[in-house]
């Protein structure tokens, strides 16, 4: 999975992930009996949460995540929580080897991307009733969500907008962004034109976890890669083709860099080299580092233009329950203290990660901020990525194909029966 919180991008780089990590050894696989993935949901035990709990939390936010568990604790005076922070380049696998050996945490982050295969394998809880999963926003339910089954919950989102620099936009006559695909081609040539711009738009030309970057543009136009039963793929289409040939001309019209330097989208951006690019949240803090002072009033973000809708990637982790905890009840009273609106409002005072509950967003703290609004709109019409245990190794796959279209030209409707043949050959997981 490609990290996509605040937080998570700074850990793969080496920047606050822990030192010495142990793998906490917290529980035994269930028998089979016992149930696995699809199992109807116990109930939870009423009165406070007692006894130990291990916890295992990716990069940063792991490291922060003991901070924000003291109010659970103080509520919860006889739990113990320990907290084991998780390299992101380095989680995956050790999940797995840890759900294979039966030494899985009691609860834990997980990448969305990894719910589907993690269900899959027998290894997290389907949710209790008595956790409500209604105020969720739809794609991020969507991501939990496993053979119509709901296990775990969303914990923090993440979605991708526009970035541009509105001082630059404005000397080049653009008042308003633009609303669809047309416009948002216009909008990056006219600012490739401005004083100091080599490039229109920063576009990922492929390579890892370059699909974020192109579902958007298919669902925008009504396409997708997996059939709506997630049973079969469906990369071939006339939409997806259209939209892959779209993303394909910012390189051939010379728009985008098909062979850009790697770190330097903000840099870039400052200097106006590259004024426009789109990614989530945690550019912003990145970008004004790098601005200085009053450089957040230079910039501005719009959503995603439309086709027939206006669609991003929704991104971000969700929280679930490993089958077999020997604290299954005081695991999941540490979920539904991580699901409250006003707990997620002091995550994201902590880590500026973007609540999962939509009243959450109601906090001034969340609303006050004009650009993370612009994200709240987004959310509405975001999409999580296919929950099929084999994601992963189908979306390198995709990745792969994508870069052919972007740096060697290779035609879209090849690109697409490539990996059709290949996903095909992966399955689907069910």
């Amino acid at each position: 999975m490609i990290p996509t919180s605040p937080l998570a991008r700074r850990a793969v780089a080496g920047l606050g992930a822990a030192g010495t990590l142990a793998v906490l050894a917290a529980c035994g696989r269930p028998d089979e009996e016992e149930g696995g993935g699809g199992a109807p949901a116990e109930p939870i035990a009423e009165g406070p949460a007692t006894g130990a709990l291990t916890v295992w939390a990716m990069g940063a936010e792991g490291e922060a995540l003991p901070e924000l568990l003291t109010g659970f604790e103080d509520e919860n005076p006889d739990v113990t929580v320990e907290v084991t922070p998780i390299p992101w380049d380095s989680a995956h696998d050790k999940f797995t080897s840890a759900i294979a050996a039966g030494t899985a945490p009691d609860v834990a982050q997980v990448g969305s991307t990894w719910m589907a295969e993690f269900v899959s394998l027998d290894a997290l809880e389907p949710t209790p009733d008595s956790i409500a999963t209604d105020d969720y926003f739809p794609g991020a339910l969507e991501s939990v969500t496993v053979d119509e089954t709901v296990h775990g919950v969303p914990w923090y989102v993440e979605t991708r907008l526009v970035y541009y620099r509105r001082d630059i936009a404005e000397s080049l006559g653009i008042s308003e962004p633009p609303t669809d695909w047309e416009g948002l081609v216009e909008m990056a040539r006219t600012m490739q034109g401005g004083p100091d711009g080599t490039w229109g738009i920063s576009l990922q030309p492929g390579g890892n976890g370059s699909w974020q970057s192109v579902l958007p543009f298919c669902w925008s136009n009504g396409g997708d890669v997996v059939s709506e039963d997630s049973a079969e793929f469906t990369f071939v289409s006339p939409e997806n083709e259209e939209a892959l040939a779209y993303y394909q001309s910012y390189f051939t019209e010379g728009i985008s860099d098909p062979s850009p330097a790697e770190g330097t989208t903000e840099q870039d951006f400052v200097s106006g080299a590259v004024p426009m690019f789109i990614s989530g949240p945690w550019m912003m803090a990145a970008v004004e580092a790098v601005g200085g002072e009053g450089f957040a009033e230079k910039y501005g973000v719009f959503v995603m233009p439309e086709k027939e809708n206006s669609a991003s990637f929704l991104g971000g982790a969700n929280i679930g329950v490993f089958q077999g905890s020997q604290n299954r009840d005081g695991a999941w009273k540490l979920v539904e203290y991580l699901s409250r609106p006003e707990v997620q409002v002091e995550w994201f005072s902590i880590v500026s990660a973007m609540p999962s509950l939509q009243t959450a967003w109601e906090d001034d703290a969340v609303s006050s901020n004009e650009k993370f609004e612009a994200f709240h709109t987004q959310l509405l019409s975001a999409f999580a990525p296919p929950t099929i245990a084999t994601w992963e190794q189908v979306a390198a796959k995709f990745d792969a194909q994508i870069e052919q279209v972007c740096k060697q030209n290779l035609a879209p409707d090849t690109a697409l029966e490539t990996v059709q043949s290949e996903a095909q050959g992966i399955g689907t997981g069910l």
